[in-house]
């Protein structure tokens, strides 16, 4: 991925500066931060089985879109535009019309990323069986499950922390 070793995704995306208090408050933890930006780089390691990076950076925007997070949003289109990226996927996913996608996989990926953002209750075994259906292996949908949980954190991460960066700036 394309972030500087000395600031953390989470800080990049929630526009911290080294000399803020929200910074200070953020790295008083210095192994929550370290975990969160491991499992960030885990999660998004070209060599993790069961989904492409493209796909898994699919899923990042279009769930940043849905939350709605800008700034997150703005971070995984910028990690696309970085790849070989089909532009009407990229349009489909980033407009919110992942089922004008002609590729069954990734329509599955993505409306199972609608249901468990949108509905998490919905996300029942019905759910999680069109995933197979769509032909996703085990470890695919594992990895996809991990990305959906792992994005519903870095979401909230990121808006707590500008909120408390911009009280901080009002103040």
């Amino acid at each position: 991925m394309t972030h500087d070793i000395d600031q953390d995704v989470i800080d990049s995306v929630a526009g911290l500066a080294p000399d803020s208090g929200t910074y200070a408050l953020r790295h008083q933890r210095a192994k929550v931060v370290d975990a969160t930006q491991g499992s960030y780089d885990a999660l998004f390691d070209p060599a993790l089985e069961g989904l492409t990076l493209v796909e898994r950076l699919l899923v990042a925007l279009y769930a940043s879109r849905l939350t709605p997070s800008p700034a997150l949003a703005a971070h995984y289109r910028a990690e696309l535009t970085a790849r070989d990226i089909d532009q009407a996927t990229l349009s489909a996913v980033e407009s919110g019309t992942p089922d004008d996608l002609t590729e069954p996989h990734l329509r599955a990926i993505l409306a199972f990323t609608r249901t468990l953002i949108e509905n998490p209750v919905a996300g029942d075994e019905a759910a999680l069986q069109t995933l197979p259906a769509a032909g996703l292996t085990t470890p695919a949908v594992v990895a996809l499950a991990q990305l959906i949980a792992f994005l519903s954190y870095q979401t909230r991460l990121v808006a707590g922390l500008q909120a408390f960066a911009q009280l901080e700036r009002a103040a």
